[in-house]
Parts: C-alpha cells; sequence; structure tokens
C-alpha cells in the first residue's frame, strides 16, 4: 500500500496557488479534493494490476480468443514450445484451427504447437491431407489410422498413439483393436491383409532394408505397388510426426481418450 500510495501521487495536482486565501470551508474542500484525486489515483492503480491478473488467468487457462501453451485440462503444458495468441496467427492458420475445431467440437493440441511457425504448419498438414484424405488406392481410413498406432507405438509417441486409437475407433466402429495394436500388432486380433499391411509398414518405420519379397507378399494380400506407396508414405509421414511430438513434449487432448468408446452426445439424444 505504501508504493502504491507513492506512486498515487503522480495522480496529485499540485497545491492551488491561492488555497492559503481560502475560509475554513474553501480549506476542509480543497482538503477533499485532494483526497479524492489521491483516492482515484490509487484505485486506477489497482485496477491496471487487477487487469493484469485477469489477462494472465485467461492466459493460463485458454480463455477468450486466445490459443495458448498452457492446457486447460492437466497443469502442464501441452508442449515444450510457446503457441502464439490467436490475434497473431495469420489468417489462413486460424481458420483452419477455427474449421477443425467448430467440427471436432475442441482444438487439437498439434494445431497448437505447430501454429508456432506458420509456413511448417502449412506444409505439415498440406502432407498429411495429400496421403491421408486420397481417394484413390485401396487403403481405407481405418486402414491408414491402424498403420498410424502401430507406428506411432513402436516410436513410442504418446500423443500419436492416443489421438489415432481414437480415430480409429471412430473409423471402425471396432473399441478394442486400436488397444492391441499399440501394444503388440502381432498378437492383436487381426486379419491376415491387416497383418501383411501392417508388417511392410512397420519395415519401413524401422527403416529396414526394404525388399522385392515385402512387395510380393503385400501382393498376395491384394496390395499392389501404389497401394504399398500409401502405405510407406502414412508410416513414414508420422515416424516424422512421431518425432515432432516427442522433441516438443506434444501431449494428447483429454477428449481424445473417449472418443469411439462412449455414444456421442447427439447418438445418446437419438436413441433416446
Amino acid at each position: 500500500l505504501g508504493r502504491s500510495r507513492d506512486r498515487a501521487e503522480e495522480y496529485i495536482l499540485p497545491p492551488h496557488p491561492r488555497a492559503a486565501s481560502y475560509g475554513r470551508l474553501s480549506r476542509l474542500l480543497f482538503f477533499l479534493e485532494q483526497r479524492m484525486r489521491w483516492i482515484t489515483g490509487l484505485l486506477r492503480l489497482r485496477r491496471g494490476a487487477f487487469a493484469d491478473v485477469w489477462k494472465s488467468t485467461r492466459i493460463a487457462g485458454g480463455g477468450g480468443q486466445m490459443y495458448c501453451t498452457q492446457s486447460t485440462e492437466y497443469s502442464r503444458p501441452i508442449g515444450r514450445y510457446p503457441t502464439p495468441y490467436k490475434k497473431d496467427l495469420p489468417y489462413d492458420i486460424v481458420e483452419l484451427m477455427e474449421e477443425v475445431e467448430t467440427k471436432s467440437g475442441f482444438l487439437p493440441n498439434v494445431f497448437k504447437l505447430l501454429s508456432h511457425r506458420p509456413a511448417e504448419f502449412r506444409a505439415f498438414f498440406a502432407y498429411y491431407d495429400a496421403i491421408m484424405n486420397k481417394e484413390t488406392g485401396q487403403l481405407t481410413k481405418s486402414d491408414k489410422e491402424l498403420i498410424i498406432v502401430a507406428t506411432s507405438s513402436a516410436n513410442r509417441c504418446p500423443y500419436c498413439v492416443i489421438a489415432h486409437s481414437a480415430l480409429h475407433r471412430i473409423y471402425s466402429k471396432n473399441p478394442t483393436l486400436a488397444d492391441q495394436v499399440s501394444v503388440n500388432w502381432e498378437l492383436a486380433e487381426l486379419g491376415q491383409r491387416e497383418l501383411a499391411m501392417l508388417k511392410f509398414a512397420m519395415a519401413v518405420a524401422r527403416a529396414e532394408n526394404i525388399t522385392e519379397e515385402h512387395f510380393k507378399e503385400l501382393e498376395e494380400h491384394g496390395f499392389d505397388q501404389e497401394d504399398a506407396w500409401d502405405i510407406a508414405m502414412v508410416s513414414a509421414f508420422f515416424s516424422l510426426s512421431n518425432r515432432i511430438a516427442h522433441f516438443t513434449d506434444l501431449r494428447p487432448n483429454k477428449e481424445f481418450y473417449t472418443m469411439g468408446r462412449l455414444p456421442r452426445e447427439k447418438e445418446k439424444t437419438e436413441k433416446s
């Protein structure tokens, strides 16, 4: 309070030059005026300090229209690098993030993390879109997600295992297979086609020597050379993603843990 009072004195005007000539009432009014000025100055200081506290609270809690490094779900940050304020991000990146958040109901932390480097953000998600959303080839969305789970498990990446296990549960309608693959894909309840697919994906992820025998085994299960390319690219790209998540200490959103396990609110409403 003593410091605040000293600083508040900056807001107090110097004494009126004719104050000594005022009568008793005038001196009382002058005294009250000076006190009001001091109180006003003190309140302005306190209000500024309160605003700083409120601002820091909103940033730490992810409030308002800001993307932030601090997770609202846990006491630890979502990653090792700071996330820019939304107002400081390029328009195209904000637009994509808002679209994803609107569709998903939350914004996956990988978007927040990579917004730290806008050019790399664009390159990463452009390639992601090219390999994950292509409409040609025999790989289904659930096939690709299973490859990602197996690859990410081998690379010890919690974020990608948890996030893409959730997506696999949604696409496949199978609530347990991704969990099995994340522990040991060779012992999971997979068909021969899926086993051949993951065997090739793991050979790529582990940088094994790729031989013609790999391609022959894929052909025996209905995969041609273009399908082999697709399997390899998903595995290779997410090996890159695993390493990015690893060194940045990227943490998964809590929403991923229950996705595909519990019915959505919309489904509950429809059934009731």
